[in-house]
């Protein structure tokens, strides 16, 4: 549904380019949230006013839904008859809301269905099946000075719908509100997902939305995606950041001749007692140095940190064990030969490769 090829965007700043996206290549299917998380500064806010053509890019194609957006002519104001009915196909919630204070509720939500030459009657019943649609169906007549932040925001989600989108972005949607409301606005956003088929790419910097929400999602830093591909599938990625930051468990070996292994349990196998099936069938002692839980798309996923006695060559046979149980194991510290082109993280040979 979205795609970009080689994105580029530079910006002049004092007498100087700064490079905000330096080559991005997104894939987002159509029907699935899609999350892009990273710091400020590393390009997540570009990339998705790119992807809209609020900023034109530098270099590179963005398509939406089949149509290259970037083959469209004009910006701005001067944007042609082709981009402005591309960009109407395209809904925009943002991190303040931007609602207009002299507007009743309904009013804001009617906006966009008055630029596209909606007749009033329409825009009316259509504005109040979408206020509906939020949970805001009894707020149609109040002014967004007398809503909390969740609603303002709801009535953005509503009035980003009026122009029945194929794809909806959102720009740090829920980083202004409290943890209650954000996970509120996330089942929203969801429930939207499902009901009407569309295809969502937010942007944000809490792993926890990523967590809530999303089917895939990207790391972004200092203009690149560094990793990309599906939650399942990042979190069963051995070396993977965004699963290790989706779900820490801290913790480093306790002495010498340990090792350290982190395990990632997926669907059914997070409900068997694989830990002490392991310590019963090798009659060794295990430590969990941490452990974290939770569930991410409907399936019960989780991290624990163990620590098994004895350097990594001791325990080849118990770490294969938990790979045969469908787990990831994947080993913390490197083996006690101290080889040089063994990563940390990555030390045993099977691990190492999966991971190249």
């Amino acid at each position: 549904m979205i795609t970009t090829s080689g994105l580029t965007k530079v910006y002049q700043s004092r007498g100087r380019e700064v490079t905000a996206l330096d080559g991005v290549d997104l894939h987002v299917r159509e029907g699935e949230v899609y999350g892009v998380i990273g710091q400020s500064g590393a390009g997540k806010s570009s990339l998705i006013r790119c992807v809209n053509l609020l900023e034109r890019p530098t270099s590179g194609t963005v398509t939406v839904a089949g149509q290259d957006l970037t083959a469209l002519a004009g910006r701005g104001r001067r944007a042609g008859k082709g981009l402005r009915e591309a960009r109407s196909r395209i809904g925009m919630v943002f991190q303040h809301f931007n609602l207009l204070s002299s507007r009743t509720v309904r009013g804001n939500v009617e906006l966009p269905l008055e630029i596209l030459g909606i007749s009033g009657q329409a825009r009316s019943r259509k504005a109040l099946e979408l206020l509906d649609l939020v949970g805001l169906a009894d707020k149609a007549k109040s002014y967004p000075g007398q809503l909390s932040g969740g609603q303002k925001q709801r009535v953005g989600i509503a009035r980003a719908l009026a122009g029945d989108p194929k794809v909806l972005l959102s720009d740090e949607a829920t980083s202004a509100l409290d943890p209650e409301t954000t996970r509120s606005v996330l089942q929203l956003l969801r429930d939207i997902n499902q009901q009407l088929g569309l295809t969502v790419l937010l942007i944000t910097h809490e792993m926890d939305v990523v967590k809530t929400v999303c089917d895939s999602a990207a790391l972004m830093r200092q203009g690149r995606i560094v990793e990309s591909g599906t939650v399942d599938g990042l979190l069963a990625t051995p070396g993977s950041e965004l699963a290790h930051a989706l779900f820490p468990v801290g913790g480093a070996a306790t002495g010498p001749d340990r090792t350290v292994v982190d395990v990632t349990f997926l669907g059914e196998a997070a409900a068997r007692p694989v830990i002490s099936q392991l310590s019963r069938t090798y009659n060794i002692d295990i430590s969990i140095l941490g452990a974290a839980m939770d569930t991410v798309g409907g399936r019960q996923i989780g991290r624990m940190r163990i620590e098994l006695p004895g350097r990594y060559e001791d325990n080849v046979v118990p770490i294969g064990f938990l790979r045969e149980q469908g787990l990831q194991a994947e080993t913390v510290d490197a083996p006690s030969d101290g080889s040089p082109d063994v990563p940390a993280r990555t030390a045993d040979p099977l691990t190492k490769e999966v991971a190249k």
